[in-house]
């Protein structure tokens, strides 16, 4: 790449210009019901949170505030929560939150990414116009607290290609879920497996990567010279192990809460740390998580009620019994309703006598009178966007309720 020009911008860390990147357009299918109309980095977390939320506020905690969010999927929903950045102070006239759609640049490469790295090709010019020294480069889909800085101090020490952020296989997970690494006691990455069906060790990589920009867009041109430019595909497939083989990649440690939700099973069991406070915090003064919100009234508890272990946002009514649930805003649960072990979603309503048991229950869906949902045994039910579940009808463990319009 050409020198660096007189217009050159971004974040400073030690000196070195950042910007970052948060690929935000995948669309989810793993998540079922859950993600059939909205983007999956918008999907709710803890009541009042969305997942996108967490990359956006430890990238304004860090004090980067050159942020590109690269949309694809179901992206009127995301603009929606994004509203200019202005939730996380990143409404700037220079610099700030920047939202970039599906590439559409009038060739033959115009469309959706087949992969993240893909993507990045897709945004390669932008990049280079940009002219960063390091690219930081997110996924919008995980739940966690971590300072860039960091990250971006240790790979500037190292004079490193790429440095990748790992965590220990997070429990109740499978390592083969992951991209799996094999780190020197240099910190370098020896060896990487791109979600092998035989773990190669239980350290895997968390979608948290530092490019030294001008090797990742030399890199990114090599491959698809190579290859062509739709099979550089996902990180894991061809990218990263370009810079591990090279010798350039580095590992940083993370040691703190991290959950890749992008399963119904892992976004049910981060709910379910959240509650027994598994060093899950969202309120810490020294690191908020912020997010785009509408005011509510409090919540409610009604003469009756029954509530223990749970989460209750603002403008829930609750005159039944919740017990370890997460209740997002306008949760309405009837007198002689329970809710045990679930997730409902805002403005859910569960009528009175109805029983619902591990599962996760969209926004504005309604589960009638009676009704039973899920199990305290088996696997979790995901109830739709809208659904309505009749009176006294049983929902078994393991079934999903299609979205209204569906």
């Amino acid at each position: 790449m050409a020198s660096r020009s007189p217009r050159a911008r971004g974040t400073r860390v030690d000196g070195q210009s950042v910007l970052t990147l948060i690929l935000a357009g995948g669309q989810g299918k793993r998540m079922g019901v859950l993600t059939e109309d909205r983007a999956k980095p918008v999907m709710p977390f803890g009541g009042t949170y969305h997942l996108i939320d967490f990359a956006l506020s430890n990238c304004v905690n860090s004090g980067l505030s050159d942020v590109w969010v690269v949309e694809e999927y179901e992206l009127h929903s995301l603009n929606d929560h994004l509203r200019n950045g202005r939730p996380w102070d990143l409404d700037r006239t220079h610099g700030g939150l920047q939202v970039l759609p599906p590439y559409t640049g009038g060739d033959e490469e115009g469309g959706f990414a087949r992969g993240n790295a893909h993507a990045l090709w897709l945004q390669r010019q932008l990049i280079e116009e940009f002219d960063p020294d390091v690219l930081l480069v997110l996924s919008a889909d995980h739940v966690y607290a971590l300072d860039y800085g960091e990250v971006i101090r240790a790979h500037v020490a190292r004079a490193a290609q790429l440095t990748m952020v790992t965590v220990p296989v997070p429990p109740g997970e499978r390592a083969s879920r992951f991209g799996n690494v094999v780190v020197g006691e240099d910190g370098r990455v020896r060896q990487f497996a791109y979600k092998p069906d035989k773990p190669i060790s239980d350290t895997v990589t968390t979608e948290v990567f530092a490019y030294d920009a001008r090797a990742l867009l030399a890199a990114l041109q090599a491959l698809a010279e190579d290859g062509g430019a739709e099979a550089l595909g996902d990180f894991g497939e061809r990218l990263v192990p370009h810079f591990v083989e090279g010798g350039g990649a580095y590992a940083w440690a993370f040691d703190g809460y991290w959950r890749d939700v992008g399963l119904p099973d892992a976004y049910w069991r981060a709910h379910m740390d959240l509650l027994d406070r598994q060093s899950v915090v969202l309120d810490r003064p020294d690191w908020p998580i912020l997010t785009a919100g509408i005011p509510r009234t409090p919540a409610r508890i009604e003469d009756g009620a029954v509530v223990r272990g749970s989460i209750l946002s603002y403008g829930c009514e609750v005159a039944g019994t919740v017990e370890r649930s997460v209740l997002a805003p306008g949760v309405i649960v009837e007198a002689g309703a329970t809710v045990r072990g679930s997730v409902l979603l805002r403005d859910v309503t569960v009528r009175a006598g109805a029983t619902v048991e591990r599962a996760i229950v969209d926004n504005d869906a309604c589960i009638g009178a009676g009704a039973r949902v899920g199990a305290a045994q088996g696997d979790l039910v995901v109830v739709g966007e809208g659904a309505s579940v009749a009176d006294g009808a049983v929902i078994a463990a393991g079934e999903q309720v299609a979205p209204t319009g569906t």
